[in-house]
């Protein structure tokens, strides 16, 4: 019974997912062992959503390491484990819970001895900048606790580039790129573990900036971002905006900085916020102004449409089905579904 909730949900919002992007791209999914022990090692740059886009496509049902001050409430931490949500803890949530993470790295130690999945952010934190940015030792605690409690464990680390044509806009474009299994066992050597922690951080991070765009002298990014745009090169392409950001360095020094134009009126994704003013509503005037950072800003919109729209094509239904009949109420509901959808892949 849980199993296939646990299925029904990932239905829902996948759909949800597609109805909210243009587009949702997913790369390399052959390189995602079956049946081996799996970290996925993900870059991350918009909070909640690059978690739902590997959970939904990656062909396992991972366990996610997850900032533990989400977690709490009674009723959150019965939701989070459900989704096979383990809390992970940092220094800014006070020094003295660190000692709790021993705990948090034997668990994830067994559920990979086990040879399930686990989805873990190597860099540690969230950022829309488009650069993979160092990664923190944490991840290889985990890798090397798993081999030396697991001998003979074929942990297969799998590097995941997430990219967005914009993060914070609507509607967004995502693409998903899943890399070649590295095995933790070829990086491995237990009696020089500082050596093994700096090969196994190198291997991720030169697979990373690979699987997403990586632009990164910090003075020149502003510019570098400019030229890419200019030239209409799309984000979820890494691989092309890697070469062509190669070029832009040497250049970059003698353009000008870029003109500023007045954004256009976009008459799909205004026909979308009249056709849905109550959910355009609730977002523009409410739940907007509660974004704490932009990095978070995609993910709360899309709650907001996912929950917002179930409820609002529900009472729509019920509305029309009083009215009329239950049938004009299915097919009118339906109806606006599937035109909220096509003029999401047009705005």
């Amino acid at each position: 019974m849980k199993n296939l909730l646990y299925y029904l949900v990932k239905v829902y919002i996948k759909t949800g997912l597609h109805s909210y992007h243009k587009k949702i791209e997913v790369f390399g999914l052959e390189n995602v062992p079956l049946d081996k022990p799996v970290l996925f090692l993900p870059n991350h740059q918009s909070a909640l959503m690059d978690v739902l886009l590997i959970a939904v496509d990656c062909n396992r049902k991972p366990y996610f390491l997850t900032r533990s001050d989400v977690f709490g409430k009674p009723l959150l931490n019965k939701i989070f484990n459900f989704f096979q949500m383990i809390p992970v803890y940092r220094i800014r949530d006070g020094r003295s819970s660190l000692s709790k993470n021993d705990e948090v790295f034997d668990t994830c130690s067994r559920i990979l001895g086990e040879g399930k999945a686990l989805v873990m952010f190597p860099e540690a934190n969230h950022s829309l900048k488009r650069r993979v940015r160092p990664l923190s030792k944490g991840f290889t605690r985990i890798v090397f606790r798993t081999l030396q409690q697991n001998p003979g464990i074929d942990l297969q680390l799998v590097p995941v580039g997430l990219n967005y044509e914009d993060a914070t806009g609507f509607p967004d474009s995502a693409a998903v790129y899943y890399g070649k299994p590295i095995s933790a066992e070829s990086l491995y050597n237990a009696a020089d573990l500082k050596s093994s922690e700096k090969r196994t951080k190198m291997a991720v991070f030169s697979a990373l900036k690979k699987l997403t765009t990586h632009i990164n002298p910090e003075s020149d990014y502003d510019r570098i971002i400019a030229q890419i745009e200019s030239k209409k090169l799309s984000f979820l392409r890494p691989g092309a905006i890697n070469e062509k950001v190669k070029t832009f360095i040497e250049e970059v020094g003698k353009s000008s900085p870029p003109s500023t134009s007045k954004p256009k009126i976009n008459f799909f994704k205004m026909t979308i916020a009249i056709l849905n003013f109550p959910v355009w509503f609730l977002w523009k005037f409410y739940m907007k102004p509660k974004v704490w950072e932009p990095e978070f800003m995609g993910t709360l919109r899309y709650a907001t449409a996912q929950i917002g729209f179930s409820f609002y094509y529900i009472i729509l239904f019920i509305i029309i089905a009083f009215w009329l009949s239950l049938k004009m109420g299915l097919i009118i509901v339906l109806g606006i579904y599937l035109l909220n959808r096509i003029l999401v892949k047009l705005a």
